[in-house]
């Protein structure tokens, strides 16, 4: 189906960097990332929690290098996961050094916080050294004093300045492979200071709320902050910041991107809330469903809808639809049209099996056939 031009979002131009392997910036997809908060010097934990990243589908994972024995297990961990590593840094300059020689796809830091310019430079010598990006990262509460001082209080004014500030002594170092993030709770200030952040410069963007609240009210307010960025076209990656499981910040982030047609990956269910007029059980229904199709990578839609009133309309623009009926008896859609009626008592098992054979057609039809 094309894109209709209301869907349309024209994303903000961008440099391109690279995290590793990954392309941030440009034309490159928008990536989804996370962080870890298992001790980084436990390596075998903070492995285990990279897997569980991975196979939630993160682009991009961090994780925080706080002391030296957190860059001793960085080696460790990197040699045991494939997605790229981030290491947080902050204030030490000898751990950004350590990082980047322990195999570090990207390092986060503020270069104004490093130290002089010599240790600047040091840091920017290992990340050239070892082929690291950087990611200047500005958060309203730990802005600078001076900005403080002569802003009053934390406002996007002052977060552009720091942000701008700090990408000019990178460049002044002759190094330009960075993005740039403002972050802030406030979902205004963050939005209003990324808003001048892109009118600035061209650097990719790390877009995120942060501290933004536990897993249902943290989701909410990182759904508005950074969807309505996205909506703007401005973001190159993204990482939802929540007090919960690291891997609900992934799924809250393809989410996010899924319901603005930026990123597909998984089902995309289609569901509603249910009335007097359901003709089966949709919210127990929807949540057996979402969890034994948890699996599924394969971009694809599915509609379950109650009743025929929205239901054969919602069909039609689903891969897989199904609608409740009368007596006991659904209706099955098939790319939008009615294929074949089913009963009540295996509804979820007979749903998960088309969405399976749906999404093996899909991944076979990918395959390049073998040369004649």
């Amino acid at each position: 189906m094309s894109v209709r031009p209301y869907r349309e979002i024209q994303r903000r131009k961008s440099r391109r960097i690279m995290v590793g392997a990954v392309p941030v910036g440009g034309d490159a997809p928008i990536t989804v990332q996370s962080m870890t908060n298992t001790p980084t010097s436990d390596a075998q934990a903070t492995i285990r929690q990279i897997h569980a990243l991975e196979e939630a589908g993160a682009d991009i994972v961090r994780v925080s290098c706080p002391d030296e024995d957190s860059t001793a297990a960085l080696k460790t961990i990197i040699d045991n996961v494939t997605v790229p590593i981030v290491a947080d840094i902050h204030f030490h300059y000898k751990r950004a050094i350590e990082s980047a020689e322990a195999g570090a796809a990207c390092l986060r830091i503020n270069p104004g916080n490093i130290g002089n310019a010599e240790r600047v430079r040091e840091v920017v010598k290992a990340a050239r050294d070892h082929g690291c990006s950087m990611r200047i990262g500005v958060n309203a509460g730990s802005l600078e004093k001076e900005l403080l001082e002569r802003y009053g209080e934390p406002c996007p004014e002052a977060m552009v300045e720091s942000g701008l500030n700090h990408a000019r002594i990178l460049e002044d170092n002759d190094f330009q492979e960075f993005k740039i993030s403002v972050k802030a709770s406030d979902v205004f200030l963050a939005v209003a200071a990324y808003h001048g952040l892109a009118d600035a410069c061209d650097y990719p963007l790390h877009l995120g709320i942060t501290e933004a609240g536990g897993l249902r009210g943290g989701t909410v307010k990182s759904a508005i902050g950074i969807g309505s960025l996205l909506w703007a076209g401005i973001g190159d990656t993204i990482r939802v910041s929540l007090s919960a499981d690291p891997v609900e910040e992934i799924k809250a982030g393809f989410d996010i991107l899924k319901s603005l047609g930026l990123r597909h990956r998984g089902v995309n269910v289609i569901s509603c809330p249910s009335c007097a007029r359901q003709q089966f059980d949709v919210i127990a229904t929807i949540q057996k469903l979402e969890e034994r199709l948890a699996h599924i990578t394969t971009p694809m839609t599915l509609s379950v809808i109650g009743c025929v009133v929205n239901g054969p309309g919602e069909a039609r623009e689903t891969d897989i639809g199904f609608t409740g009926g009368g007596n006991d008896t659904h209706q099955v859609y098939i790319a939008g049209v009615p294929h074949h009626r089913l009963k009540d008592d295996d509804v979820v098992e007979h749903l998960v099996k088309m969405v399976e054979e749906k999404a093996a057609e899909i991944e076979a039809g990918k395959k390049p056939h073998a040369a004649e």
